[in-house]
């Protein structure tokens, strides 16, 4: 990849949009936040990996957990079908339900995003799915525009998924 690896570049991504939030929009209480097990009883927990979103955004009644991706390919070949990276959507579908029991009875409803950067590929993701009652999303951001054309694409998803 050059100059920066694929590795550092997801960083850096996640790290652009988890401060433009923080910055920019500062209602959304955006925060790079750990996110508990919904276990029942005491269940040993040495075992379970800690889940920590790149981008949560708490605004009152709803909750939009962000999972950034920075990839050379935005979409993975499945059986000759290009698909959407299956342990992506995984997590964030884990993510989700987990927060969600942990808000249980506070009227708040919990949404996810994978907001893939965009890439050269011709089919890329621009998706919503409801899964067991929550809406999961799938994006792309182009980064090879006009800076103001970014940040207001990121405004907009903020408002879509938390005001909308």
């Amino acid at each position: 990849m050059g100059f920066f690896d694929e590795k550092a570049m997801n960083r850096l991504y996640e790290r652009f949009i988890l401060n433009y939030y923080k910055r920019e929009m500062p209602w959304t209480n955006a925060s790079a936040k750990h996110i508990s097990w919904a276990l029942d009883s005491d269940s040993d927990m040495s075992h379970l990996p800690q889940m920590r979103s790149d981008v949560f955004l708490d605004a009152g009644d709803r909750v939009l957990i962000i999972d950034a991706k920075y990839y050379t390919h935005a979409m993975q070949a499945n059986y000759g079908k290009r698909t959407i990276h299956s342990g992506n959507l995984y997590q964030m579908f884990t993510y989700v339900k987990n927060t969600e029991a942990f808000l249980r009875g506070t009227g708040r409803t919990v949404s996810g995003m994978l907001l893939y950067a965009k890439t050269d590929e011709n089919d890329l993701p621009d998706d919503e799915y409801r899964m067991d009652g929550n809406l999961i999303c799938v994006r792309t951001l182009d980064l090879d525009r006009e800076f103001e054309r970014v940040t207001a694409d990121l405004r907009d998803i903020s408002y879509r998924y938390l005001l909308g």
